[in-house]
């Protein structure tokens, strides 16, 4: 998707993600998607007894920057990165820039202790995501953490979803396999990943994650998290 695509979705994007099975399965808002992510990138430092506190997180685009604002009070510095002026109009009490060139991040080189793509590598052209990856390594600080978090391909729904969405009209899903190939070929190393989105909101209150986890390595959740450190 270029650029000017973007623009002319934000001001109507919350409406144009609409689905009725999404819908279903998100609840009443879509604050149920970002806060998932949240609570995934939240356990990987946990489980690893990393404090955040001091390190610095760009989410490489951040759209309105719902999860960047989620994670403002977990890190040093919390900064996001967009195609689109409308959407990160929208964005607040986050540091933003504009993201002139999908291929160029708008950033200096090892500022960064932490980078998310969440849903971004599939609206990239794939002949594009090996040059991304790379300048995601050039703004990362040596042995720094990327996620990458995808849409499952595997998953009926999802794909059902992916197809009938209007943003997602260019999309071409990766694989997990595929994204951690693209991974190490960008000079990164991954060091964790899982499913998760297999249990609607109102059953995942109901359960919560240690049920999602024990699922965590079944491809059938209808998004996937891969974290890889930067090769030093």
């Amino acid at each position: 998707m270029s650029r000017p695509e973007f623009d002319r979705y934000s001001a109507s994007y919350e409406e144009l993600l609409k689905d009725p099975m999404r819908d279903r399965f998100g609840g009443e808002t879509s604050a149920f998607f970002p806060q998932r992510k949240r609570d995934l990138i939240r356990a990987y430092f946990r489980d690893r007894r990393i404090s955040t506190q001091s390190m610095s997180y760009l989410d490489l685009g951040c759209g309105k920057g719902e999860l960047a604002s989620l994670l403002r009070d977990d890190f040093g510095r919390v900064a996001g990165c967009d195609p689109s002026t409308g959407m990160l109009d929208a964005a607040q009490g986050i540091e933003t820039r504009v993201q002139q060139d999908l291929r160029s991040i708008p950033f200096g080189d090892a500022e960064f202790d932490f980078v998310t793509a969440v849903c971004v590598y599939h609206h990239v052209v794939p002949a594009a995501r090996q040059a991304l990856t790379r300048e995601v390594g050039r703004v990362l600080t040596p042995g720094g953490v990327f996620a990458i978090i995808e849409h499952n391909p595997y998953n009926p729904a999802t794909r059902l979803i992916v197809s009938r969405t209007p943003v997602d009209a260019d999309a071409v899903l990766l694989k997990q396999h595929e994204t951690k190939e693209l991974l190490r070929a960008g000079g990164f190393f991954p060091v964790a990943s899982r499913y998760f989105l297999y249990f609607p909101e109102f059953l995942y209150r109901r359960t919560g994650d240690a049920v999602e986890a024990w699922f965590g390595g079944l491809p059938l959740g209808g998004q996937y998290a891969v974290f890889a450190t930067k090769n030093r």
